[in-house]
C-alpha cells in the first residue's frame, strides 16, 4: 500500500463521500472544486478544498507525489473533453504518481444485451459517452508520456442514499416495460468509494477496470425495485412504442443501449468483496 496523501479533483457527491471516508482514516485529503458554494459545502465537512475553474486557463498545478482522482465532469455538449485537456496541461510540470480517471460504462455503446468485459471495443453512440472515450484517451496518452501510473474506473450506473430517482417515481412519469427495457448495470455508492479508496492507495493496481455489481437488470426493475424499496406506487410501465412519445430524449438515448457488463476483473484484482452485489440488498439498505 502507498503513503501518498490523496488529491480529488472534482469533490462533488462522489467526492466528498470519498474524502470522508479517508480523513476517517487519517488520510491526508485535499480537495478542488469550481466554486465558492462548493467550497463552502467541504469546508462545512472539514474538507481541504481550493477552487479550480477548468472552464479557464490556468496555472501550474503541483501535485508531486499525489495520487490524484478525477471526477470532473466534461462539458454539457461536444465530442471532446475540454476540461481535462486544460487540467493535464496544468499538471505536466509537476506530474502526479498515480491517476484515477473515472469513466463510464457507457462508452461501450450498444452491445445488444451480450456480456462484455474490459477488452470490448469502445463504441459510444452518445456525445456523452464520446467525451468520456476522449478523456480516457487523452489520460491515457499523458501517462504513457509522463510514465504516470493510470487506473481507468468505468463506472456503471451509481445508486444509494441520495442517488435515487425519488422525484421521477413520485411524479408519475412512466417507465418502459420489462419486455421492452434494456439491460442496465449498477453499483452502490459505498462500493464505488471503496474502489476509488482502493485504486488509489493500492500502488499495485493499474489498468482499466469495470466497476459494477455484476448483477444487471432491465430499467423497468431498477425504477419499480426503487419504488418498492420506498414504499411507493410503482411507475406506469408503457411500450417502447409509446415511449418515444412521451419521455425525454435523454432518457430516450439510455433505452437505446443494453449491455450487461462482467466485473470478474475488478474483483480478482482489488481483492473485493462488495458491500451490496445484488440490486435489492442495496436498496434494502436504503429504508
Amino acid at each position: 500500500m502507498t503513503s501518498t496523501s490523496i488529491t480529488i479533483i472534482g469533490c462533488g457527491f462522489v467526492g466528498k463521500c470519498l474524502a470522508r471516508q479517508l480523513l476517517q482514516k487519517n488520510i491526508p485529503v485535499t480537495a478542488y472544486v469550481n466554486s465558492d458554494s462548493s467550497q463552502a459545502e467541504c469546508q462545512k465537512q472539514n474538507i481541504p478544498c481550493d477552487i479550480v475553474d477548468l472552464d479557464k486557463p490556468l496555472a501550474d498545478i503541483d501535485l508531486t507525489g499525489q495520487s490524484v482522482i478525477y471526477l470532473v465532469p466534461p462539458p454539457r455538449s461536444g465530442q471532446t473533453d475540454s476540461r481535462i485537456t486544460s487540467f493535464l496541461r496544468a499538471i505536466e510540470q509537476h506530474k502526479p504518481e498515480k491517476f484515477i480517471l473515472l469513466s463510464t460504462t457507457g462508452v461501450y455503446g450498444d452491445c445488444n444485451g451480450e456480456w462484455i468485459d474490459e477488452s470490448r471495443p469502445l463504441m459510444p453512440r452518445a456525445d456523452r459517452a464520446y467525451r468520456r472515450a476522449n478523456a480516457e484517451q487523452q489520460v491515457q496518452q499523458f501517462c504513457k508520456r509522463t510514465g504516470v501510473s493510470l487506473v481507468i474506473l468505468r463506472v456503471a450506473g451509481i445508486y444509494g442514499p441520495g442517488k435515487i430517482p425519488l422525484s421521477r417515481i413520485k411524479s408519475g412519469q412512466p417507465v418502459v416495460n420489462q419486455e421492452d427495457s434494456p439491460f442496465t448495470n449498477r453499483i452502490h455508492l459505498d462500493d464505488l468509494v471503496n474502489v476509488c479508496e482502493i485504486a488509489l492507495l493500492n500502488s499495485a493496481i493499474t489498468g482499466i477496470y469495470n466497476v459494477t455489481d455484476g448483477h444487471p437488470g432491465t430499467m423497468y426493475e431498477y425504477f419499480s425495485g426503487v419504488a418498492a424499496a420506498m414504499d411507493l406506487p410503482a411507475p406506469p410501465a408503457i411500450s417502447l412504442e409509446d415511449a418515444r412519445q412521451q419521455l425525454s430524449e435523454g432518457m430516450l438515448s439510455y433505452m437505446d443501449e443494453s449491455r450487461r457488463i462482467n466485473n470478474s476483473k475488478l474483483l480478482n484484482d482489488f481483492k473485493l468483496e462488495l458491500k451490496y452485489p445484488v440490486l435489492e440488498r442495496g436498496l434494502g439498505s436504503l429504508k
